[in-house]
């Protein structure tokens, strides 16, 4: 999928950037404060898009990528490239845009393409809730693969990031996971998914 090889490409530029990597965040990460402040200006738009493909390191730009390539190409396949990437893209916005909400002083920068993806798992749950998806379950010392239905599986996730953003809200530390993006993202997700898929036809009998 062409999203995924761009987003590792961002990330193993920045890996080659060294210590410079936390300047190159700073500038193309969204800062909530200094978007408040400047508002949508030309500068702030283009952070908009590049912070969706930043990420903090090894396990958030894998952990993405593979929720992004579990539930992404089905999601594709109903909307068509084009449209796709414009939906991925708008989700993501709208999820940072939540963030920023949440946190409208924050001077740390907002980076990760969580928020769309996010926005992806919202539309996938629309589209196709009764699909199963093959989960790693712990059983005491026991691990086990098992399908679990889309909507339970997607349903459990949205819960923990309600319950964990609920409580972020009351949190005096900063944090370290954007879980209003990510709920933000979601139900725009399940929102304009209806605007961006194709019909499915099935053949008559």
């Amino acid at each position: 999928m062409l999203l995924i090889a761009i987003n590792l490409a961002v990330f193993f530029f920045q890996l080659s950037l060294g210590r410079n990597v936390d300047s190159y965040i700073f500038t193309y990460g969204v800062i909530p404060a200094h978007l408040v402040a400047e508002g949508f200006t030309s500068e702030q738009l283009v952070r908009l898009t590049t912070a969706m493909f930043l990420h903090g390191g090894w396990f958030h730009a894998l952990s993405n990528m593979l929720y992004l390539w579990i539930f992404g190409d089905n999601v594709e396949d109903r909307m068509g490239h084009l449209k796709y990437l414009v939906f991925y893209l708008l989700t993501g916005y709208i999820a940072t845009i939540a963030h920023v909400l949440y946190a409208p002083f924050s001077e740390l920068p907002l980076i990760g393409a969580s928020g769309a993806i996010a926005g992806v798992l919202g539309a996938y749950l629309i589209l196709y809730p009764r699909a199963k998806v093959l989960t790693l379950v712990f059983v005491f010392i026991f691990i086990q693969i098992i399908p679990i239905p889309a909507v339970v599986f997607l349903g459990f996730w949205f819960i923990l990031q309600l319950l964990n953003g609920t409580a972020s809200l009351s949190a005096q530390a900063a944090q370290g996971v954007a879980f209003w993006a990510h709920i933000g993202g979601f139900i725009a997700g399940m929102l304009l998914v209806k605007i961006f898929s194709r019909r499915q036809y099935y053949p008559r009998t």
